[in-house]
Protein backbone atom coordinates (compact mmCIF):
# COMPACT_ATOMS: atom_id res chain seq x y z
CA UNK A 1 0.00 0.00 0.00
CA UNK A 2 3.30 2.20 0.82
CA UNK A 3 4.99 2.11 -2.60
CA UNK A 4 1.17 2.99 -4.00
CA UNK A 5 0.98 5.93 -2.23
CA UNK A 6 4.57 6.57 -2.93
CA UNK A 7 3.75 6.54 -7.01
CA UNK A 8 0.79 8.92 -6.82
CA UNK A 9 3.22 10.96 -4.78
CA UNK A 10 5.75 11.17 -7.21
CA UNK A 11 3.25 11.39 -10.25
CA UNK A 12 1.76 14.43 -8.15
CA UNK A 13 4.99 16.11 -8.44
CA UNK A 14 5.94 16.02 -11.42
CA UNK A 15 2.57 17.23 -12.47
CA UNK A 16 2.82 19.95 -10.46
CA UNK A 17 6.76 20.76 -11.88
CA UNK A 18 5.70 20.58 -15.31
CA UNK A 19 3.37 22.79 -14.69
CA UNK A 20 4.94 24.94 -12.77
CA UNK A 21 7.63 24.60 -16.12
CA UNK A 22 5.01 25.53 -18.42
CA UNK A 23 4.13 28.38 -16.53
CA UNK A 24 7.57 29.32 -16.52
CA UNK A 25 8.16 29.00 -20.14
CA UNK A 26 4.96 31.05 -21.14
CA UNK A 27 5.99 34.24 -19.13
CA UNK A 28 9.78 34.05 -20.81
CA UNK A 29 7.93 33.93 -24.30
CA UNK A 30 5.60 36.69 -23.59
CA UNK A 31 8.55 38.90 -22.48
CA UNK A 32 10.06 38.20 -25.78
CA UNK A 33 6.94 39.00 -27.54
CA UNK A 34 7.00 42.17 -25.89
CA UNK A 35 10.81 43.12 -26.53
CA UNK A 36 10.56 42.24 -30.09
CA UNK A 37 7.36 44.03 -30.92
CA UNK A 38 8.26 46.68 -33.70
CA UNK A 39 11.86 45.20 -34.70
CA UNK A 40 12.34 43.01 -37.74
CA UNK A 41 13.37 39.21 -36.83
CA UNK A 42 17.11 38.69 -35.97
CA UNK A 43 17.77 35.12 -37.65
CA UNK A 44 19.73 35.55 -40.16
CA UNK A 45 18.66 32.40 -42.59
CA UNK A 46 15.19 32.20 -44.09
CA UNK A 47 14.44 29.58 -45.81
CA UNK A 48 12.59 30.55 -49.00
CA UNK A 49 12.24 26.88 -50.43
CA UNK A 50 9.69 26.26 -47.64
CA UNK A 51 8.75 29.68 -47.06
CA UNK A 52 7.17 29.84 -50.96
CA UNK A 53 5.75 26.39 -50.78
CA UNK A 54 2.56 28.10 -50.19
CA UNK A 55 2.67 30.20 -52.94
CA UNK A 56 4.13 27.96 -55.49
CA UNK A 57 1.66 25.23 -54.43
CA UNK A 58 -1.81 26.86 -54.11
CA UNK A 59 -1.60 30.27 -55.85
CA UNK A 60 -2.66 29.39 -59.66
CA UNK A 61 -6.12 27.97 -59.05
CA UNK A 62 -7.43 31.43 -57.35
CA UNK A 63 -8.59 34.54 -59.05
CA UNK A 64 -6.68 37.29 -58.25
CA UNK A 65 -5.90 40.90 -59.66
CA UNK A 66 -2.62 39.59 -59.91
CA UNK A 67 0.01 37.11 -58.79
CA UNK A 68 3.71 38.63 -59.13
CA UNK A 69 5.83 37.06 -61.49
CA UNK A 70 9.52 35.54 -60.75
CA UNK A 71 11.29 38.04 -62.88
CA UNK A 72 9.28 40.72 -61.01
CA UNK A 73 9.96 39.33 -57.79
CA UNK A 74 13.81 38.94 -58.28
CA UNK A 75 13.87 42.70 -60.20
CA UNK A 76 12.88 44.34 -57.16
CA UNK A 77 15.17 42.37 -54.38
CA UNK A 78 11.50 41.22 -52.40
CA UNK A 79 13.31 38.34 -50.90
CA UNK A 80 15.02 40.81 -48.83
CA UNK A 81 12.19 43.55 -48.69
CA UNK A 82 10.14 40.48 -47.00
CA UNK A 83 12.94 39.77 -44.45
CA UNK A 84 12.31 43.26 -43.32
CA UNK A 85 8.34 43.16 -43.28
CA UNK A 86 7.91 39.77 -42.12
CA UNK A 87 7.09 39.81 -38.20
CA UNK A 88 5.18 36.85 -38.19
CA UNK A 89 5.21 33.70 -35.14
CA UNK A 90 4.28 30.83 -37.19
CA UNK A 91 5.70 28.80 -39.97
CA UNK A 92 1.95 28.50 -41.65
CA UNK A 93 1.89 32.79 -40.65
CA UNK A 94 5.37 32.89 -42.56
CA UNK A 95 4.28 31.03 -45.82
CA UNK A 96 0.96 32.74 -45.84
CA UNK A 97 2.46 36.68 -45.76
CA UNK A 98 5.10 35.35 -48.50
CA UNK A 99 1.89 34.38 -50.72
CA UNK A 100 0.46 37.85 -49.70
CA UNK A 101 3.17 40.02 -50.73
CA UNK A 102 3.10 37.99 -54.09
CA UNK A 103 -0.30 38.20 -54.80
CA UNK A 104 -2.46 41.44 -55.04
CA UNK A 105 -6.07 40.92 -54.26
CA UNK A 106 -9.01 43.41 -54.66
CA UNK A 107 -9.34 46.52 -52.68
CA UNK A 108 -12.04 45.42 -50.91
CA UNK A 109 -10.24 42.25 -49.36
CA UNK A 110 -7.43 44.71 -48.94
CA UNK A 111 -9.69 46.92 -46.71
CA UNK A 112 -10.51 43.88 -44.52
CA UNK A 113 -7.13 42.93 -43.52
CA UNK A 114 -6.84 46.44 -42.55
CA UNK A 115 -9.43 46.04 -40.16
CA UNK A 116 -7.62 42.97 -38.70
CA UNK A 117 -4.23 44.58 -38.85
CA UNK A 118 -5.87 47.14 -36.75
CA UNK A 119 -6.99 45.33 -33.48
CA UNK A 120 -4.05 43.94 -33.02
CA UNK A 121 -2.59 47.35 -33.34
CA UNK A 122 -4.49 48.84 -30.84
CA UNK A 123 -5.54 46.04 -28.28
CA UNK A 124 -1.69 44.85 -26.70
CA UNK A 125 -3.69 42.38 -24.32
CA UNK A 126 -5.18 40.20 -27.43
CA UNK A 127 -2.00 40.54 -29.26
CA UNK A 128 0.03 38.72 -27.07
CA UNK A 129 -2.90 36.14 -26.34
CA UNK A 130 -2.66 35.53 -29.78
CA UNK A 131 1.07 35.27 -30.39
CA UNK A 132 1.86 33.09 -27.23
CA UNK A 133 -1.04 30.73 -29.47
CA UNK A 134 0.81 31.39 -32.85
CA UNK A 135 4.25 30.21 -30.77
CA UNK A 136 2.60 26.75 -30.24
CA UNK A 137 2.97 25.77 -33.94
CA UNK A 138 6.73 28.32 -34.37
CA UNK A 139 8.70 25.21 -35.05
CA UNK A 140 9.95 24.35 -38.70
CA UNK A 141 7.86 21.65 -38.97
CA UNK A 142 4.50 24.08 -40.03
CA UNK A 143 6.32 24.57 -42.90
CA UNK A 144 4.83 20.89 -43.77
CA UNK A 145 1.04 21.46 -43.17
CA UNK A 146 0.39 22.68 -46.59
CA UNK A 147 1.35 19.21 -47.88
CA UNK A 148 -1.44 18.18 -46.10
CA UNK A 149 -3.73 19.60 -48.45
CA UNK A 150 -1.81 19.37 -51.79
CA UNK A 151 -0.27 15.74 -51.47
CA UNK A 152 -2.00 13.26 -54.37
CA UNK A 153 -3.91 10.64 -52.86
CA UNK A 154 -1.37 7.15 -52.71
CA UNK A 155 -2.66 5.08 -54.03
CA UNK A 156 -4.98 1.99 -52.32
CA UNK A 157 -3.61 -1.59 -52.26
CA UNK A 158 -6.24 -4.02 -54.28
CA UNK A 159 -5.56 -6.26 -50.90
CA UNK A 160 -6.59 -3.74 -48.33
CA UNK A 161 -9.45 -6.48 -47.00
CA UNK A 162 -6.53 -8.60 -45.92
CA UNK A 163 -5.51 -6.25 -43.75
CA UNK A 164 -8.77 -6.24 -42.01
CA UNK A 165 -8.39 -9.93 -41.96
CA UNK A 166 -5.51 -10.76 -40.04
CA UNK A 167 -6.50 -7.93 -37.50
CA UNK A 168 -9.92 -9.66 -36.70
CA UNK A 169 -7.68 -12.86 -36.52
CA UNK A 170 -5.15 -11.53 -34.25
CA UNK A 171 -7.81 -9.75 -31.83
CA UNK A 172 -9.71 -13.50 -32.26
CA UNK A 173 -6.46 -15.49 -31.34
CA UNK A 174 -5.84 -13.08 -28.36
CA UNK A 175 -9.67 -13.66 -27.02
CA UNK A 176 -9.52 -17.33 -27.75
CA UNK A 177 -6.13 -18.29 -26.11
CA UNK A 178 -7.90 -16.77 -22.93
CA UNK A 179 -9.61 -19.84 -23.05
CA UNK A 180 -7.48 -22.52 -24.91
CA UNK A 181 -3.59 -21.13 -24.89
CA UNK A 182 -3.41 -22.98 -28.16
CA UNK A 183 -4.93 -20.48 -29.79
CA UNK A 184 -2.11 -18.22 -28.95
CA UNK A 185 0.13 -20.01 -31.37
CA UNK A 186 -1.85 -18.55 -34.14
CA UNK A 187 -1.19 -14.89 -33.42
CA UNK A 188 3.07 -15.85 -34.39
CA UNK A 189 2.18 -16.58 -37.99
CA UNK A 190 0.15 -13.12 -37.87
CA UNK A 191 2.32 -10.65 -36.09
CA UNK A 192 4.63 -11.69 -38.58
CA UNK A 193 2.65 -11.50 -41.93
CA UNK A 194 1.23 -8.66 -40.63
CA UNK A 195 5.18 -6.89 -39.74
CA UNK A 196 5.79 -7.16 -43.31
CA UNK A 197 2.67 -5.12 -44.24
CA UNK A 198 3.31 -3.02 -41.66
CA UNK A 199 7.18 -1.59 -42.88
CA UNK A 200 6.05 -1.81 -46.27
CA UNK A 201 3.63 1.14 -45.84
CA UNK A 202 5.76 2.90 -43.39
CA UNK A 203 7.19 5.00 -46.22
CA UNK A 204 3.97 6.35 -47.10
CA UNK A 205 2.92 7.14 -43.40
CA UNK A 206 6.44 8.75 -42.58
CA UNK A 207 5.90 11.10 -45.81
CA UNK A 208 2.77 12.27 -44.39
CA UNK A 209 3.61 12.44 -40.63
CA UNK A 210 5.42 16.18 -40.63
CA UNK A 211 2.26 17.67 -41.79
CA UNK A 212 -0.02 15.72 -39.69
CA UNK A 213 1.41 16.30 -36.71
CA UNK A 214 1.27 19.64 -37.63
CA UNK A 215 -2.59 19.03 -38.60
CA UNK A 216 -3.48 18.10 -34.80
CA UNK A 217 -1.16 21.61 -33.57
CA UNK A 218 -3.08 23.94 -35.97
CA UNK A 219 -6.25 22.59 -35.31
CA UNK A 220 -6.14 23.05 -31.48
CA UNK A 221 -4.47 26.99 -31.84
CA UNK A 222 -7.36 27.56 -34.51
CA UNK A 223 -9.87 26.21 -32.20
CA UNK A 224 -8.05 28.51 -29.50
CA UNK A 225 -8.17 31.53 -31.33
CA UNK A 226 -11.67 31.23 -32.33
CA UNK A 227 -12.64 31.55 -29.14
CA UNK A 228 -12.16 35.53 -29.58
CA UNK A 229 -14.83 37.59 -30.28
CA UNK A 230 -12.65 40.11 -31.58
CA UNK A 231 -11.28 37.51 -33.83
CA UNK A 232 -13.98 35.93 -34.84
CA UNK A 233 -16.00 38.86 -36.10
CA UNK A 234 -13.44 38.97 -38.64
CA UNK A 235 -13.91 35.22 -39.81
CA UNK A 236 -18.19 34.52 -40.05
CA UNK A 237 -17.46 31.07 -41.58
CA UNK A 238 -15.46 28.65 -39.05
CA UNK A 239 -17.24 25.74 -40.25
CA UNK A 240 -13.74 24.09 -41.09
CA UNK A 241 -13.43 23.40 -37.67
CA UNK A 242 -16.00 21.09 -37.22
CA UNK A 243 -15.29 19.25 -40.50
CA UNK A 244 -11.75 18.99 -39.61
CA UNK A 245 -12.35 17.78 -36.24
CA UNK A 246 -13.24 14.49 -37.15
CA UNK A 247 -9.96 13.73 -38.85
CA UNK A 248 -7.62 14.21 -35.95
CA UNK A 249 -9.32 11.50 -33.94
CA UNK A 250 -8.67 9.23 -36.70
CA UNK A 251 -4.44 10.33 -36.93
CA UNK A 252 -3.92 10.34 -33.01
CA UNK A 253 -2.25 7.10 -32.98
CA UNK A 254 -0.29 7.90 -36.26
CA UNK A 255 0.63 11.16 -34.93
CA UNK A 256 1.71 10.32 -31.52
CA UNK A 257 4.78 8.21 -33.05
CA UNK A 258 6.05 11.84 -33.80
CA UNK A 259 6.03 12.56 -30.19
CA UNK A 260 8.44 9.69 -29.29
CA UNK A 261 11.85 11.78 -30.33
CA UNK A 262 14.14 11.32 -27.31
CA UNK A 263 15.54 7.73 -24.86
CA UNK A 264 13.03 8.32 -22.54
CA UNK A 265 9.87 7.56 -24.63
CA UNK A 266 11.99 4.06 -26.19
CA UNK A 267 10.11 2.03 -23.93
CA UNK A 268 6.59 3.82 -25.07
CA UNK A 269 7.16 3.52 -28.91
CA UNK A 270 8.17 -0.01 -28.25
CA UNK A 271 4.87 -0.79 -27.22
CA UNK A 272 3.07 1.14 -29.68
CA UNK A 273 4.79 -0.45 -32.31
CA UNK A 274 4.25 -4.01 -31.06
CA UNK A 275 0.40 -3.08 -30.71
CA UNK A 276 0.40 -1.57 -34.28
CA UNK A 277 2.08 -4.29 -36.28
CA UNK A 278 -0.28 -7.07 -34.09
CA UNK A 279 -3.43 -5.59 -35.28
CA UNK A 280 -2.44 -4.00 -38.39
CA UNK A 281 -3.37 -0.68 -36.71
CA UNK A 282 -1.36 2.22 -39.18
CA UNK A 283 -2.20 1.08 -42.47
CA UNK A 284 -5.95 0.42 -41.44
CA UNK A 285 -6.06 3.69 -40.07
CA UNK A 286 -3.86 5.67 -42.54
CA UNK A 287 -5.96 4.35 -45.76
CA UNK A 288 -9.13 5.50 -43.76
CA UNK A 289 -7.75 8.70 -42.86
CA UNK A 290 -6.54 9.68 -46.54
CA UNK A 291 -10.21 9.57 -47.28
CA UNK A 292 -10.99 11.56 -44.77
CA UNK A 293 -8.63 14.04 -45.57
CA UNK A 294 -9.43 13.64 -49.56
CA UNK A 295 -13.28 14.47 -48.49
CA UNK A 296 -11.56 17.86 -46.50
CA UNK A 297 -8.89 19.28 -48.10
CA UNK A 298 -10.26 22.41 -48.90
CA UNK A 299 -11.76 22.75 -45.08
CA UNK A 300 -7.96 21.91 -43.85
CA UNK A 301 -6.57 24.76 -46.80
CA UNK A 302 -9.47 27.33 -45.09
CA UNK A 303 -7.94 26.18 -41.50
CA UNK A 304 -4.69 27.04 -42.74
CA UNK A 305 -5.50 30.27 -44.47
CA UNK A 306 -7.00 31.65 -41.02
CA UNK A 307 -3.83 31.08 -39.12
CA UNK A 308 -1.62 32.56 -41.95
CA UNK A 309 -4.18 35.37 -42.13
CA UNK A 310 -4.01 36.50 -38.36
CA UNK A 311 -0.49 36.06 -38.13
CA UNK A 312 0.19 37.98 -41.02
CA UNK A 313 -1.98 40.85 -39.59
CA UNK A 314 -0.13 40.81 -36.36
CA UNK A 315 3.32 41.32 -37.98
CA UNK A 316 1.99 43.96 -40.31
CA UNK A 317 0.96 45.54 -37.11
CA UNK A 318 4.19 45.18 -35.91
CA UNK A 319 6.00 46.69 -38.72
CA UNK A 320 3.87 49.84 -38.40
CA UNK A 321 5.12 49.58 -34.70
CA UNK A 322 8.92 49.87 -36.13
CA UNK A 323 10.52 53.11 -35.85
CA UNK A 324 10.17 54.09 -39.16
CA UNK A 325 7.97 56.68 -41.60
CA UNK A 326 4.95 54.50 -42.99
CA UNK A 327 1.55 55.37 -44.21
CA UNK A 328 -1.73 53.96 -45.62
CA UNK A 329 -1.43 54.27 -48.96
CA UNK A 330 -4.23 56.32 -51.38
CA UNK A 331 -5.80 54.39 -54.50
CA UNK A 332 -6.98 56.85 -57.09
CA UNK A 333 -9.07 56.05 -60.40
CA UNK A 334 -7.13 58.73 -62.58
CA UNK A 335 -3.40 58.75 -64.07
CA UNK A 336 -1.82 60.16 -61.32
CA UNK A 337 1.09 59.86 -58.60
CA UNK A 338 2.01 61.97 -55.96
CA UNK A 339 4.51 60.40 -53.40
CA UNK A 340 5.99 62.60 -50.36
CA UNK A 341 9.13 61.18 -48.34
CA UNK A 342 9.18 57.91 -50.33
CA UNK A 343 12.11 56.09 -49.11
CA UNK A 344 13.57 52.33 -49.88
CA UNK A 345 12.85 50.29 -46.32
CA UNK A 346 16.12 48.64 -46.94
CA UNK A 347 18.17 51.55 -47.12
CA UNK A 348 20.09 52.58 -43.93
CA UNK A 349 19.27 56.92 -43.70
CA UNK A 350 17.83 56.59 -46.90
CA UNK A 351 17.28 60.23 -48.63
CA UNK A 352 13.61 60.24 -49.14
CA UNK A 353 12.30 61.89 -52.44
CA UNK A 354 8.48 63.12 -53.76
CA UNK A 355 7.38 62.72 -57.07
CA UNK A 356 4.56 64.20 -58.71
CA UNK A 357 2.93 62.97 -61.97
CA UNK A 358 0.04 64.12 -63.52
CA UNK A 359 -1.46 61.76 -66.33
CA UNK A 360 2.11 61.25 -67.38
CA UNK A 361 5.02 58.74 -66.89
CA UNK A 362 8.76 58.83 -65.64
CA UNK A 363 11.34 59.28 -67.69
CA UNK A 364 14.46 59.29 -65.15
CA UNK A 365 18.02 60.06 -65.96
CA UNK A 366 21.82 60.54 -64.02
CA UNK A 367 24.90 58.79 -63.59
CA UNK A 368 25.49 55.24 -62.35
CA UNK A 369 25.23 55.17 -58.64
CA UNK A 370 23.17 58.54 -58.53
CA UNK A 371 20.19 56.49 -57.53
CA UNK A 372 17.64 56.49 -60.12
CA UNK A 373 17.34 52.53 -60.85
CA UNK A 374 17.08 52.52 -56.61
CA UNK A 375 14.26 55.07 -56.97
CA UNK A 376 12.14 53.13 -59.62
CA UNK A 377 12.90 49.89 -57.12
CA UNK A 378 11.90 52.52 -54.37
CA UNK A 379 8.59 53.42 -55.55
CA UNK A 380 7.82 49.88 -57.20
CA UNK A 381 8.09 48.47 -53.73
CA UNK A 382 6.02 50.85 -51.83
CA UNK A 383 3.00 50.12 -54.49
CA UNK A 384 3.14 46.43 -54.06
CA UNK A 385 3.61 46.40 -50.05
CA UNK A 386 0.56 48.97 -49.88
CA UNK A 387 -1.78 46.93 -52.24
CA UNK A 388 -1.20 43.56 -50.84
CA UNK A 389 -0.47 44.94 -47.04
CA UNK A 390 -2.02 48.41 -46.62
CA UNK A 391 1.16 50.52 -45.95
CA UNK A 392 3.71 52.56 -47.66
CA UNK A 393 7.31 53.46 -46.44
CA UNK A 394 6.54 57.37 -47.16
CA UNK A 395 4.89 60.01 -45.42
CA UNK A 396 2.40 59.84 -48.28
CA UNK A 397 1.72 57.79 -50.99
CA UNK A 398 -1.05 58.09 -53.74
CA UNK A 399 -1.42 56.35 -56.55
CA UNK A 400 -3.67 53.96 -59.39
CA UNK A 401 -4.23 50.31 -58.47
CA UNK A 402 -1.76 48.82 -60.19
CA UNK A 403 -0.15 45.75 -61.94
CA UNK A 404 3.22 45.31 -61.50
CA UNK A 405 5.38 44.40 -64.12
CA UNK A 406 9.07 45.39 -64.58
CA UNK A 407 12.44 44.87 -66.95
CA UNK A 408 15.56 45.37 -64.93
CA UNK A 409 18.02 42.17 -63.87
CA UNK A 410 19.48 40.10 -66.82
CA UNK A 411 22.76 38.12 -67.78
CA UNK A 412 24.13 36.30 -70.56
CA UNK A 413 22.76 32.51 -70.29
CA UNK A 414 25.72 30.41 -71.97
CA UNK A 415 23.95 27.44 -71.28
CA UNK A 416 21.25 28.20 -73.18
CA UNK A 417 23.15 30.29 -75.64
CA UNK A 418 20.57 33.18 -75.09
CA UNK A 419 22.74 36.52 -75.13
CA UNK A 420 21.69 39.19 -72.58
CA UNK A 421 20.00 41.64 -75.81
CA UNK A 422 18.15 38.56 -76.39
CA UNK A 423 16.78 38.14 -73.21
CA UNK A 424 15.58 41.55 -72.71
CA UNK A 425 13.71 41.56 -75.94
CA UNK A 426 11.68 38.72 -75.03
CA UNK A 427 11.41 40.25 -71.44
CA UNK A 428 9.87 43.36 -72.85
CA UNK A 429 7.84 41.76 -75.81
CA UNK A 430 6.19 40.26 -72.84
CA UNK A 431 5.27 43.62 -71.55
CA UNK A 432 4.02 45.20 -74.97
CA UNK A 433 1.36 41.90 -74.76
CA UNK A 434 0.59 42.44 -71.59
CA UNK A 435 -0.30 46.18 -71.89
CA UNK A 436 -2.60 45.42 -74.85
CA UNK A 437 -5.03 43.22 -72.48
CA UNK A 438 -4.03 45.07 -69.01
CA UNK A 439 -5.10 48.57 -67.89
CA UNK A 440 -3.43 50.47 -65.02
CA UNK A 441 -0.32 49.08 -65.05
CA UNK A 442 2.74 49.97 -63.97
CA UNK A 443 5.56 49.23 -66.56
CA UNK A 444 9.25 49.42 -64.82
CA UNK A 445 12.09 49.33 -66.91
CA UNK A 446 16.17 49.84 -66.45
CA UNK A 447 18.21 51.21 -69.14
CA UNK A 448 16.67 49.78 -72.30
CA UNK A 449 18.80 47.98 -74.94
CA UNK A 450 22.20 48.05 -73.29
CA UNK A 451 23.23 45.12 -75.35
CA UNK A 452 22.64 47.01 -78.83
CA UNK A 453 24.34 50.21 -80.74
CA UNK A 454 23.64 53.87 -79.21
CA UNK A 455 21.17 55.22 -82.45
CA UNK A 456 19.10 51.90 -82.73
CA UNK A 457 18.87 51.63 -78.93
CA UNK A 458 17.32 54.91 -78.90
CA UNK A 459 15.16 54.66 -81.43
CA UNK A 460 13.73 51.49 -80.26
CA UNK A 461 13.37 53.06 -76.53
CA UNK A 462 11.58 55.93 -78.01
CA UNK A 463 9.51 53.39 -79.95
CA UNK A 464 8.60 51.00 -77.27
CA UNK A 465 8.20 53.71 -74.11
CA UNK A 466 5.21 55.19 -76.45
CA UNK A 467 3.71 52.10 -76.81
CA UNK A 468 3.65 51.04 -73.36
CA UNK A 469 2.02 54.81 -72.20
CA UNK A 470 -1.27 54.43 -73.21
CA UNK A 471 -4.61 54.29 -71.63
CA UNK A 472 -3.91 54.27 -67.43
CA UNK A 473 -0.56 52.79 -67.71
CA UNK A 474 2.14 54.72 -66.13
CA UNK A 475 5.93 53.63 -67.48
CA UNK A 476 8.89 54.41 -64.96
CA UNK A 477 12.21 54.27 -66.93
CA UNK A 478 15.61 54.61 -65.90
CA UNK A 479 18.39 55.66 -68.89
CA UNK A 480 21.88 57.24 -69.26
CA UNK A 481 20.32 58.37 -73.14
CA UNK A 482 19.78 62.08 -72.59
CA UNK A 483 18.26 61.60 -75.86
CA UNK A 484 15.31 60.41 -75.09
CA UNK A 485 14.60 63.32 -73.04
CA UNK A 486 13.85 65.19 -75.90
CA UNK A 487 12.19 62.58 -78.07
CA UNK A 488 9.14 61.58 -75.22
CA UNK A 489 8.89 65.04 -73.87
CA UNK A 490 5.84 65.70 -75.68
CA UNK A 491 5.10 61.57 -75.47
CA UNK A 492 3.56 62.90 -71.66
CA UNK A 493 6.81 61.72 -70.32
CA UNK A 494 7.51 63.35 -67.47
CA UNK A 495 11.95 64.51 -67.11
CA UNK A 496 13.37 64.30 -63.46
CA UNK A 497 17.33 63.06 -62.98
CA UNK A 498 19.35 62.09 -60.07
CA UNK A 499 23.16 64.15 -60.66
CA UNK A 500 26.22 64.36 -58.32
CA UNK A 501 29.00 67.18 -57.59
CA UNK A 502 32.24 67.46 -57.59
CA UNK A 503 33.35 68.96 -53.94
CA UNK A 504 36.70 69.37 -52.44
CA UNK A 505 38.08 66.85 -55.20
CA UNK A 506 35.47 64.40 -54.21
CA UNK A 507 32.37 62.52 -55.79
CA UNK A 508 29.33 63.51 -54.14
CA UNK A 509 26.03 62.10 -54.53
CA UNK A 510 22.89 63.76 -53.35
CA UNK A 511 20.22 61.08 -54.14
CA UNK A 512 17.81 63.94 -54.33
CA UNK A 513 15.17 63.50 -57.41
CA UNK A 514 15.15 66.88 -59.50
CA UNK A 515 12.84 67.75 -61.81
CA UNK A 516 14.24 68.67 -66.02
CA UNK A 517 16.87 67.14 -67.75
CA UNK A 518 20.81 67.59 -66.26
CA UNK A 519 22.15 70.54 -67.49
CA UNK A 520 25.73 68.69 -68.11
CA UNK A 521 27.08 65.62 -67.11
CA UNK A 522 30.67 64.70 -64.59
CA UNK A 523 32.09 61.91 -66.66
CA UNK A 524 35.17 63.34 -68.18
CA UNK A 525 35.34 65.35 -64.63
CA UNK A 526 35.79 62.56 -62.18
CA UNK A 527 38.14 60.67 -64.88
CA UNK A 528 40.25 63.76 -63.91
CA UNK A 529 39.84 62.80 -60.22
CA UNK A 530 41.03 59.56 -60.85
CA UNK A 531 44.05 61.55 -62.54
CA UNK A 532 43.90 60.29 -65.97
CA UNK A 533 46.50 61.24 -68.17
CA UNK A 534 46.41 64.83 -69.81
CA UNK A 535 45.94 63.62 -73.81
CA UNK A 536 43.13 61.37 -72.25
CA UNK A 537 41.63 64.03 -70.92
CA UNK A 538 42.17 66.62 -73.86
CA UNK A 539 40.50 64.54 -76.68
CA UNK A 540 37.89 63.45 -74.79
CA UNK A 541 36.73 67.21 -73.82
CA UNK A 542 37.42 67.50 -77.66
CA UNK A 543 35.64 64.77 -78.54
CA UNK A 544 32.57 65.96 -76.19
CA UNK A 545 31.90 69.07 -77.58
CA UNK A 546 31.67 67.54 -81.71
CA UNK A 547 29.27 65.05 -80.07
CA UNK A 548 26.96 68.04 -78.29
CA UNK A 549 27.19 70.01 -81.78
CA UNK A 550 26.11 67.23 -83.58
CA UNK A 551 23.54 66.10 -81.01
CA UNK A 552 20.19 67.67 -82.53
CA UNK A 553 20.96 66.36 -86.15
CA UNK A 554 21.27 62.60 -85.13
CA UNK A 555 17.47 62.56 -85.55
Amino acid sequence: MNWILGLVLVLIVVYLVDIQIKKRKTKITRQTLKENWGKPKTESYFNFELINRFFENHGSSEKVHQKISDNTWNDLDLNEVFKFIDRTTSKIGQQYLYYKLRTIKPISELKQFEELTGIFSSNMKLRIQTQLELSKIASDKGYFLEEIFRSTESEKPGNIWLFYFLSTGALMSIILGFFDPTWFLALVPIFFINLVFHYKNKSSVQYYLNGVSQLAASYIVAKNLSTSKEISSFFPDLDFLKSAKPILSKIRFIEWEKKLDNEYTLFFWFISEMIKITFNLEPILFYNFQKSLKNNRAEIKKLFIFIGEIDSAISCASLRADDIISCKPKFLDEKRVNAKGIYHPLIEQCVPNDLMLDNSSLLLTGSNMSGKTTFIRTFSINALVGQTLNISFASKFEAPFFKIFSSIRFSDDLLTNTSYYLEEVVRIKELIDISRKEDNCLFILDELFKGTNTVQRIAAGKSILSYLNKKKNIVMVSTHDLELTDLLRNRNFDLYHFSETIENERLFFDHKIKPGKPKSGNAIKILELYDYPLEIMENARSLDKIALGNEENEF
